[in-house]
């Protein structure tokens, strides 16, 4: 294992995250309402730990084995999302814990939007901008590491695509080289953060807003400056807004760069993980949209097809992004929490199917759960004809076996690590749809759950907090990425 190697990228990623402490400390001296000297101490203290673990290694430069891939990826989360809690816990408001800050970093850069924050339109301007700004750097991240790094690790929903996939999209880099590969993506991810910050502005946000909400919502964060979320300001212009954006980051940005290369939109609807993705958006706004007609939650047609897309989207996305209006009496606020039952637990359940392969959406992806059901109805045409051959295809293109293989494997773990987690909530003393919704919301990367964890997760017990936190790192490096560290094979020289 090359550990001065590793140690020399590490402190190299320090260094550049305590550049990101910066933007908050600036946005301090400009509101003038606190915070500046938290932010400006934590760049100091990472700088300096960052150039004492560069410097000394900085000629150990040998080439990379999957196996120090791997190390590298976890450490990437987990010591960046470390250092990014020093700030949280050199603030006198909020003032936090060690648990909850630890939580609330790793929250942000694992664009999960789990909070433990309350009162948070009462928040300094720095601390709300550096929120926002982890789920931004965090989505930069998942891109750069799913579709440019993890593919050659061997692992990763990019992996899929090396299998010969119909259209644009058959090779995961891209482009012959990693740093044109991360170029293009950072120009892609650069430039609909600033479109979707300009169309922010013009529909009735401050400058300041949109450009936090527009760092959550490419990021597929669900972050927000607001304790009411994007329901603080009652725009449906802003829900479409943020559905739109919400759409397009949920894609492949493999995808979005081949159909800027080609100049042609055609190249979406030759993809068929793009296709299934649009279809399962529009039937759940469907049947979000039909129960809360049929049970009068809101006062019209209008404003039930608007609350059903942006939290069908939302949701579905695993952004968790949320809002409420009054109900018909005009008086009492519905929230998504408050919806007919069956809406809440749908929504929590497409999380799990999340985003596409390549975006920054959480869940198990669109194309595996494509992939899982071809593999199904492969198997009852087996029963049918028992001696008959089927292949599995994805468009055109005939998939081999230890593909699917491997996407049973993925599945069993994920749900092997559900379980784990939500049992260990259960003993911990949390109810059953605290656990369930929790678990699924910080596993998925989505965000709020249902009971005591709607809003936010300021109930929970410490030890609840760390197991939610190992739970969103799952989530966020493909369960397998981290798995592996815990198999004695790996650690062999």
């Amino acid at each position: 294992m090359q550990y001065k190697n590793i140690i020399r990228i590490l402190g190299l990623l320090v260094t550049i995250l305590s550049v990101t402490m910066l933007p908050p400390a600036l946005i301090s001296l400009l509101y003038r309402d606190g915070g500046g000297l938290s932010f400006l101490m934590s760049f100091i203290f990472c700088l300096v730990v960052g150039i004492i673990s560069w410097y000394p290694n900085r000629e150990y430069k040998g080439d990379l084995r999957p196996r120090e891939g791997f190390l590298i990826v976890v450490l990437f989360w987990t010591v960046l999302a470390s250092f990014s809690a020093i700030p949280l816990l050199l603030l006198e408001t909020p003032n936090l814990s060690f648990a909850d800050a630890f939580f609330e970093s790793f929250s942000g850069l694992t664009t999960t939007g789990a909070t433990i924050l309350t009162k948070i339109d009462g928040l300094p301007h720095a601390v709300l901008w550096y929120r926002q700004q982890l789920q931004w750097l965090g989505g930069m991240g998942i891109i750069v590491l799913a579709v440019a790094v993890l593919p050659m690790l061997g692992v990763g929903g990019m992996q899929l695509y090396r299998a010969e996939t119909p259209g644009p999209v058959k090779d995961s880099k891209m482009t012959p080289r990693i740093a044109d590969t991360a170029k293009h993506l950072w120009y892609i991810y650069l430039s609909l953060t600033i479109l979707c910050s300009l169309c922010y502005w013009l529909a009735g946000m401050s400058i300041f807003d949109a450009i936090c909400h527009a760092f959550s919502t490419i990021a597929i964060g669900g972050f927000s400056t607001h304790d009411a979320s994007m329901g603080a300001f009652g725009s449906p212009l802003i829900n479409f807004i943020c559905v739109f954006f919400l759409l397009v980051a949920g894609v492949n940005f493999a995808l979005h760069f081949a159909v800027l290369h080609s100049k042609s939109l055609r190249n979406y609807f030759y993809d068929p993980e793009f296709k299934v993705f649009i279809a399962i958006q529009f039937v759940l706004t469907a049947i979000c949209f039909i129960v809360l007609l049929a049970h009068n939650t809101y006062s019209n047609e209008w404003q039930a097809l608007d609350q059903a897309l942006f939290h069908a989207v939302s949701m579905s996305t695993t952004a968790g992004f949320a809002t409420s209006v009054p109900i018909v009496d005009g008086v009492t606020p519905v929230s998504f929490a408050g919806w007919p039952t069956l809406l809440p637990l749908l929504l929590i359940f497409s999380s799990f199917i999340g985003g596409c392969a390549g975006s920054t959406g959480g869940g198990m992806k669109v194309v595996r759960i494509l992939l899982l059901y071809l593999q199904g109805f492969r198997e009852l045409n087996k029963l049918v004809h028992p001696k008959a051959i089927f292949t599995i295809k994805l468009g055109k293109k005939a998939l081999p076996d230890k593909v699917v293989q491997a996407i049973w494997g993925f599945f069993s773990a994920y749900t092997a690590v559900f379980v784990v987690c939500m049992l260990l909530l259960l003993a911990s003393g949390v109810d059953n749809i605290t656990a369930f919704t929790a678990v699924a919301a910080c596993l998925n990367n989505l965000g709020p759950g249902l009971g005591e964890v709607a809003t936010n997760f300021s109930s929970l017990g410490d030890f609840s907090k760390w197991v939610l936190i190992v739970a969103m790192l799952f989530g966020r490096l493909e369960i397998f990425t981290l798995l592996v560290l815990f198999t004695p094979a790996f650690w062999r020289s």
